[in-house]
């Protein structure tokens, strides 16, 4: 699947994407890098890839800064942030070497395209040998329809920055990934992934 971009045609057929994604493989030493805005179902997409397979590792922003913050809410100082999700990177790539991880996947936002660079760079540095982009392409109104039923509410404008971000310069394996994947391509992944 190197160097291969997918879509599907229905980014709102939840169902059919969940069979999508659980229907991928990835080798090991791969990490799987979310791609999406706050609302998109990247964290839902997470509990649903841990649950069909035990072991997944998450690595989250949102609960490494619940853990360092008291809050996920809480964003913090970034750099702290970072160095514990360099931590964790650094702690999955020795699990998967070992055979008790197969996969670790970032969980988090990375709609400016100089942090993913950034995550890409350090990832290989930390042993990753396949870095798979899985851009969760939701469309910006259904962010923010499912931002206002959340307890926790990112700014709208926000949101729609992050939009503008991805709109502007959209994930791309010119950015180091092996193989990107976007969630409203992923029929595509389904028909070749599973038997009819």
């Amino acid at each position: 699947m190197s160097g291969v971009v997918l879509r599907s045609p229905n980014p709102l057929n939840k169902g059919a994407l969940d069979q999508s994604y659980t229907g991928l493989l990835f080798t090991p030493y791969s990490l799987i890098l979310l791609v999406g805005l706050p609302g998109s179902g990247k964290s839902t997409l997470v509990g649903q890839l841990v649950a069909a397979d035990s072991k997944l590792q998450p690595i989250s922003t949102d609960k490494i800064r619940e853990r360092l913050f008291g809050n996920e809410v809480i964003q913090g100082e970034w750099l702290l942030v970072w160095r514990e999700v360099q931590r964790q990177f650094q702690r999955a790539a020795i699990q998967i070497s070992r055979g008790e991880v197969s996969t670790a996947i970032y969980d988090a936002t990375n709609a400016q395209r100089r942090h993913r660079r950034e995550v890409i760079v350090y990832a290989r540095a930390a042993g990753f040998k396949q870095i798979v982009g899985l851009w969760v392409d939701t469309p910006v109104w259904l962010c923010l329809a499912r931002n206002r039923r959340r307890d926790r509410q990112v700014p709208e404008e926000v949101i729609l920055r992050m939009h503008r971000q991805l709109r502007d310069a959209p994930p791309s394996l010119s950015e180091g990934l092996d193989c990107l994947l976007r969630s409203s391509q992923l029929s595509v992944c389904t028909s070749a992934a599973s038997p009819s």
